[in-house]
């Protein structure tokens, strides 16, 4: 039996430091995707190439986050075109689902849509972002650059502490409450010997490698209108699920105009509704309207936390699908409006509610190569693995960003045929006098557009370089009203914080303050990366 190191009980944490590199940089949570999208680079192709490697090979080395079965969104500079381009693959609800029908088949959970099982399953998007980002910027064919994902599910790649633990998480609580036949191929795939890898196995996902096959022969064809494509909708049939075959071939990935808000001379760049990155723009367009000379200043936090509370206010009561929408998302971003709620922000912790406008967590990669071009991307099963469905022999674990719906028509976020719901996951980009400064992300359902503003923060107010921007101890505001810090925070300014009315408890599970990347390009084109901490983070650099 061989040793199983447990990084959460470290004797001696490590110190880690931003890398500098000039021909290209991948950072990931996954050292093999990382890898993965190095050799893309090395192999002729540019960053949009090493990102759909990287994030292919994620599905396979990093399942207790991402899978085929899941969603993705991108933010990727083209040199050439010196252009921001956004990609928004979020996939819709089903036609047969809406709210209504979830009621009176009896599959909700008190009023609330499940969390796990067919129901939750919303058309997944990465294979066809990872055959859209190809298609339009890509050097190489799509098998090429999902032959290392292909490699490492068929030939094996190590567990990883990190991932080791996540996965023991996982199993736990699906050992003991998926008992439904439907989710028997979840433990066939991912808990062979009905028991989670730990670090230093030797995982191999051969149905993975099968289908990701499929998919680069196919340019994703396969998985919307093909082969896989039936095998989906047979397995959603057998188990009573509302997603069919017409739900996948009618996909195609959206490729929108990012929004962005100037941030002290910086454009903050988001993918626009229905993800969350507005929450993010929002919360740094009211802080726009304040000074913030030091960071470590209980006013700083309270400044903070009080503004992403405000936007989350906005973000639940708004955010969803935009052709449903009561309101133009760019209304919440304008100077009036983040003047006009920077107004309520006090000398103590408040609740907050929505305001109209005045009228006038996944994991995260991102690239970089020696030419200039870079891209932001993320991808998310939502929950863990998602839905706790596998479809049979594919590999295929579905996402359950459907959970995220309301099944109350009174709300924004209502269950609908064919809407896409608020969306947590948000790939994040900066630029500076129309040029690209760098990718950024940060992972972890609603930690993300608070990991945003605060990694936005420590590089712009406060100069951190992209290492110690991300390492620096985080808050997070939970939507009980409490606000969670790492147990690395200072405790003297926790207790501050309490004091201004703050509801601070620490909390010792270090991810869920998020996992992040980032990518800073300097005057002279030299790249500097930083990685996270919290995780099996790797940058794959040359």
């Amino acid at each position: 039996m061989h040793t199983t190191f447990d990084p959460l009980n470290a004797r001696y944490p490590s110190q880690r430091f931003p890398l500098y590199a000039r021909g290209g940089m991948v950072n990931c949570s996954s050292p093999q995707a990382a890898a993965a999208g190095l050799e893309a680079l090395r192999q002729g192709g540019n960053a949009m190439d090493a990102a759909v490697a990287a994030a292919a090979a994620l599905t396979v080395t990093e399942p207790t986050a991402n899978g085929i079965g899941s969603d993705a969104f991108a933010l990727i500079w083209s040199q050439k075109e010196q252009r921001l381009f956004g990609l928004n693959a979020s996939g819709p609800a089903p036609m047969l689902a809406d709210a209504a029908r979830v009621l009176s088949d009896g599959r909700d959970e008190n009023g609330r849509m499940p969390a796990h099982g067919w129901t939750s399953v919303t058309v997944p998007g990465a294979p066809g972002a990872w055959a859209a980002i190809t298609a339009r910027f890509g050097r190489r064919s799509l098998l090429n650059n999902l032959s290392p994902a292909i490699r490492y599910a068929r030939e094996g790649y190590p567990c990883a502490p990190n991932l080791a633990a996540a996965w023991a998480r996982s199993f736990r609580q699906y050992r003991d409450t998926l008992k439904a036949p439907c989710f028997d191929s979840w433990f066939k795939t991912f808990a062979p010997g009905d028991r989670a890898p730990e670090a230093g196995d030797l995982i191999t996902l051969p149905d993975h490698a099968d289908t990701l096959q499929a998919i680069g022969e196919t340019n994703a064809e396969s998985f919307y209108r093909g082969e896989l494509a039936k095998r989906i909708d047979a397995e959603s049939r057998r188990f009573g699920g509302y997603l069919r075959y017409d739900d996948l071939a009618a996909f195609r990935p959206l490729w929108v105009e990012p929004i962005r808000v100037n941030y002290r001379g910086y454009e903050v760049c988001e993918i626009p509704p229905n993800g969350q990155g507005i929450a993010a723009l929002m919360a740094l367009n009211i802080l726009n309207q304040f000074d913030f000379p030091e960071k470590e200043t209980p006013l700083t936090y309270h400044r903070q936390i009080e503004a992403m509370k405000i936007a989350f206010s906005d973000a639940f009561r708004y955010v969803t699908d935009p052709k449903y929408m009561e309101l133009s998302y760019h209304d919440l971003i304008t100077p009036a409006y983040g003047a006009m709620r920077a107004k309520e922000i006090g000398a103590r912790a408040q609740r907050h509610v929505a305001a109209l406008p005045p009228k006038s967590g996944t994991v995260y990669l991102c690239c970089a190569d020696g030419a200039g071009n870079m891209v932001s991307y993320i991808q998310s099963n939502y929950m863990g693995f998602g839905s706790g469905i596998v479809v049979d022999g594919t590999g295929i674990a579905l996402q359950n960003r459907g959970a995220d719906f309301s099944l109350d028509p009174a709300e924004a976020n209502v269950l609908r045929p064919g809407k896409r719901s608020y969306h947590t996951i948000i790939p994040g980009f900066l630029m500076k006098d129309r040029k690209n400064v760098g990718p950024f992300g940060v992972m972890g359902a609603y930690m993300q557009p608070q990991g945003h503003l605060q990694v936005v923060m420590n590089h712009v107010d406060f100069c951190l370089d992209p290492q110690q921007a991300l390492d620096a101890p985080r808050w997070q505001w939970l939507r009980d009203g409490s606000v969670t810090v790492e147990s690395r925070f200072d405790p003297a300014m926790a207790k501050a914080l309490a004091a201004l009315g703050h509801d601070v408890r620490f909390d010792p599970d270090t991810p869920s303050f998020g996992r992040g990347q980032m990518i800073v390009r300097l005057d002279n084109g030299v790249l500097v990366g930083g990685t996270e901490s919290r995780t099996d983070s790797n940058i794959a650099l040359f």
